[in-house]
């Protein structure tokens, strides 16, 4: 072979070109691009690689073989479900306990013993007692046992009655044993007759009226109640600390008699200046009843007192 002039020819437009050599790295001897893209495998004008081309079908290579993979792996996860459900049916069958024998089958009840000796629960027949009646305290000497004395009935400096809008003052307090020293008109042979223990006074006083309260007390509280019924004339004025001398020497008062259990309370209300007490005074009457209120609550709350301890009380 001769490389100088006339020899063969290694260039383009050489007569011996193979087709298919060149076919195989330039252009298809169909005239087709072998990937569809229109163009040669390495570029149509140059010997320099299509790294884009190159880089498609890597990953369309990549593509496919993922796209296996996952298929095979669904493939096997179904086979070992499909074995391991198998397993379970046949361990079922073998052992001869299926979950529909469980359900017909009852559990075996407790034998209970004939005899215990633990305590059983106990019901009482008998209704409790209902609470004590606080009157119950006060009708009876027996057994209204607190004591007793003329500050525990008549507390502290001062009397507050209404909304807050009547205060009194009280002036003096007072006991006695000699009920009928205490009185006046008949009223004294009265609580004589049906036996009077003893006599608590105090007085109280707002703007130039005073008021003052007796109580007396009895064995029960059916001799109160008589002793209310005959009374005629009314309890002393007990004058003192700060209370000047009233109802003496004309002036009219007025008196009111009233019992509440076995105590019998009077009062007797006047002004300090000489003047009588009428009908239609409405400021006279107003403070009388005020204080025999007040009396007849603190009589009440007595009887609440012994009542409550009773009830809270330890039984014997």
């Amino acid at each position: 072979m001769s490389f100088g002039h006339g020899g063969p020819q290694w260039g383009s437009g050489g007569q011996n070109q193979d087709p298919y050599n060149e076919g195989r790295y330039g252009q298809d001897p169909y005239g087709q691009d072998p990937f569809g893209s229109g163009r040669s495998q390495y570029g149509a004008d140059s010997g320099t690689p299509d790294w884009a081309a190159l880089a498609d079908a890597s990953a369309a290579r990549a593509r496919r073989r993922r796209w296996l993979m996952i298929g095979g792996a669904a493939l096997a996860t179904a086979v070992i479900a499909g074995i391991v459900a198998t397993a379970i049916v046949t361990s079922n069958k073998d052992g001869g306990d299926t979950a529909s024998g469980k359900g017909d089958t009852l559990p075996t009840a407790p034998t209970l013993p004939q005899d215990t000796t633990q305590p059983q629960p106990s019901f009482s027949s008998v209704a409790p007692l209902p609470p004590p009646n606080p009157k119950d305290f006060i009708s009876d000497r027996k057994k209204d046992t607190a004591p007793l004395s003329a500050e525990g009935l008549f507390p502290g400096k001062k009397l507050t009655m209404g909304d807050g809008d009547r205060v009194y003052t009280k002036g003096a307090t007072s006991r006695t044993g000699n009920c009928a020293s205490v009185t006046s008109g008949v009223l004294g042979s009265v609580l004589e007759r049906h036996g009077c223990e003893q006599v608590f006074r105090a007085t109280y006083l707002k703007d130039g009226i005073a008021v003052t309260v007796g109580v007396a007390t009895f064995e029960n509280e059916a001799k109160a109640k008589k002793v209310v019924q005959e009374a005629r004339g009314g309890i002393a004025p007990l004058p003192g600390a700060g209370v000047p001398t009233f109802c003496k020497g004309g002036p009219v008062c007025r008196n009111t008699y009233n019992s509440y259990g076995r105590y019998a309370y009077f009062t007797i209300t006047g002004y300090t200046k000489a003047k009588s007490v009428t009908a239609g005074d409405t400021k006279a009457y107003r403070s009388g009843d005020d204080i025999g209120e007040f009396t007849f609550r603190q009589i009440v709350r007595r009887g609440e007192a012994q009542a409550s301890a009773a009830a809270t009380a330890p039984a014997q």
